[in-house]
């Protein structure tokens, strides 16, 4: 972490000039604008003055900011092939977000594992083939094109009753999968 750097981004960030940031923390321009530059180093009382100066804490100065990432290629995936279909996980560590999209690909006469009963809801698309949406006590049959959306109130599943590989994107909120 570049500590001059981090210095005059919040600075300016705050609208103030070296003048005001100096006048806030006791410190002089010249000084400020060396650190900056990084010609020179604060002690921690100073850095504790100047981050004070700018309205935030050490531990917010000092976090770091990931940049998330927001295009996923296939390389990113991650497939878990399991009795009967392939799950793809098409964002990765989708499981600490708010929504996990996925990919299934059901294999003829096979259906996905039972997903519990929970408090969300679901939304899928059917990319190729035909699927029985298993809900509770209902079932629903999907083809290639067309889409569900289901709240995660019953036991529910997808099953493949054809003799035709299926593939969907499955996407729950919160991650069940």
């Amino acid at each position: 972490m570049d500590i001059g750097q981090k210095i005059k981004q919040l600075r300016i960030k705050n609208g103030l000039t070296l003048n005001d940031l100096a006048s806030r923390c006791e410190l002089t321009k010249g000084f400020l604008s060396q650190l900056e530059r990084g010609l020179t180093t604060p002690s921690i009382p100073t850095l504790q003055d100047i981050v004070e100066a700018l309205g935030i804490t050490m531990a917010k100065f000092f976090q770091e900011e990931s940049d998330e990432k927001v295009v996923f290629t296939a390389n990113d995936h991650f497939v878990d092939q399991r009795e009967g279909y392939t799950v793809t996980w098409i964002v990765p560590n989708a499981q600490k977000n708010q929504m996990e999209p996925i990919l299934v690909e059901l294999n003829p006469g096979e259906k996905t594992m039972d997903i519990s009963p929970h408090e969300g809801e679901e939304f899928g698309y059917i990319t190729q083939g035909k699927v029985t949406l298993v809900d509770g006590e209902h079932h629903y049959t999907v083809k290639k094109g067309e889409t569900f959306y289901i709240k995660g109130q019953n036991l529910h599943y997808m099953k493949n009753n054809t003799s035709q590989p299926a593939k969907l994107i499955w996407i729950t909120t919160p991650p069940v999968f």
